[in-house]
């Protein structure tokens, strides 16, 4: 008898080989005698950049400069996106008195510091700033849906999918603390003007956001702005230009914090690290029998009964190669019990994408006994039994590593119960 290791994506040489001597060893230990060898394929049937990566943008980096007007408008809307009242909260906040600014005070600062003494909430007396609440009562006031015919904002919502989350994102912005307490703060008509703005751009964002997660508007950069220079307009102010206190304070902020440039400089070393893992799953795709047909070789090249563990990709290339085999009436000659860890080929049967069969379908006759092998916790694993169900070739069994992802998805290789699983899986298919 022997075991044969099928490695699964991103595995490079260096890491094959810490990995398969720890196989080797646990394998090796529980079945004395037993030939215990690897199918290395990473090197071979692997994923490169063919070009050096000149497909990417950004893989040669030009020198650092200021971020340019797009770049820093880009990363505002992704903080908005994430917290749309953040500005709201900055003009809550701007120009409050520190601890110990009512002491010394001068003329207009005295003024208002003394207005603030003694309110702990930071709002000014009533009857003392009337701009900023006026500009929220507007807010309140605008219609939750806009008919889509006759009026510019309805036809922008209805035409941008943003309609059925206005009503909400209005609400949600009028009433929040954020809201109330920067139209208290604004004191004059320009920072009732810069109000408008970011009550505007909240709103704004809110629909956004909300549309994001159920994947039901289509809005553009354009459509976007425009939208908020006729609310901004709706509530008095100019949404042409935006508020100068937010932007001295979120818009470096949002150019640090936000993913979207970091993203912009790294994407060169993000995509040469992402390469090996998600490129060897596209290259299988597209040339998966290469990497099968190097799978049948190393098979048949002993006789006797064979045991494939495959992990994750590489259990997604045996079930290909074992069901295209029977499904021609050829079974991979000594392939006696297939063993899956973390792997994904359940999955791809029910969206059909493995290559022999159809979604649906059953095992083919002379396809062999299955183990699969999984851990709840890694997202890259899969049930097998229900998408089987009624088949005895097909069990599951759960490993419980302890370990988040993606820690999980290879931490199965030293937990015992795994080589225990393995050689029950061995004795019920009286492999000797």
């Amino acid at each position: 008898m022997r075991f044969l290791f099928v490695h699964g994506t991103g595995v490079r040489r260096e890491r094959h080989d810490r990995l398969f001597a720890l196989v080797r060893e646990r394998l090796t230990d529980r079945f004395h005698g037993a030939a215990v060898e690897s199918c290395y394929w990473g090197d071979r049937f692997g994923a490169t950049l063919g070009a050096g990566g000149r497909s990417v943008p950004g893989m040669r980096p030009a020198p650092r400069s200021a971020p340019d007007a797009v770049d820093a408008e880009t990363a505002e809307w992704a903080l908005l996106l994430a917290d749309p009242l953040c500005e709201l909260r900055v003009l809550a906040e701007v120009g409050r008195p520190g601890p110990g600014d009512h002491d010394g005070g001068h003329g207009a600062d005295a003024a208002h510091a003394d207005e603030d003494a003694g309110h702990d909430d930071g709002f000014a007396m009533p009857g003392v700033q009337a701009a900023g609440p006026r500009v929220l009562a507007l807010l309140e006031a605008l219609p939750p849906a806009p008919p889509r015919t006759g009026d510019e904002l309805g036809a922008l919502l209805h035409g941008t999918g943003l309609v059925a989350g206005f009503a909400a994102a209005l609400d949600s912005t009028a009433d929040s603390a954020e809201a109330a307490r920067a139209a208290a703060r604004a004191t004059d008509e320009p920072q009732a003007r810069e109000l408008a703005t970011a009550l505007a751009r909240a709103v704004t964002a809110t629909a956004l956001a909300t549309a994001a997660v159920t994947d039901e508007a289509d809005c553009t950069a354009a459509e976007r702005d425009r939208l908020v220079e006729l609310l901004t307009t709706r509530l008095g102010g100019d949404g042409r230009v935006p508020g100068a206190r937010v932007a001295a304070v979120l818009g470096r902020l949002a150019l640090r914090v936000t993913t979207q440039p970091l993203l912009d400089a790294r994407r060169g070393s993000l995509t040469v690290g992402a390469t090996p893992v998600l490129g060897d799953i596209l290259r299988y795709q597209s040339r998966g029998h290469e990497l099968r047909d190097f799978l049948h070789t190393r098979i048949t090249a002993a006789p006797g009964p064979t045991v494939l563990i495959g992990h994750s990709l590489g259990g997604i290339a045996l079930v290909d190669l074992l069901t295209l085999a029977a499904a021609r009436g050829e079974a991979v000659p000594g392939a006696e019990l297939l063993v899956t860890v973390g792997s994904q080929a359940p999955f791809l049967h029910e969206l059909g994408a493995l290559a022999a069969l159809e979604p649906g379908a059953k095992l083919p006759y002379g396809f062999p006994r299955w183990l699969n092998v999984y851990d709840r916790h890694d997202v890259l694993s899969y049930l097998a039994e229900p998408v089987f169900p009624g088949d005895a070739r097909v069990t599951d069994h759960e490993i419980r590593s302890r370990q988040p992802f993606p820690a999980c998805h290879s931490a199965y290789w030293k937990q015992h119960s795994l080589y225990e699983r393995i050689e029950q899986a061995v004795t019920e298919a009286e492999i000797g």
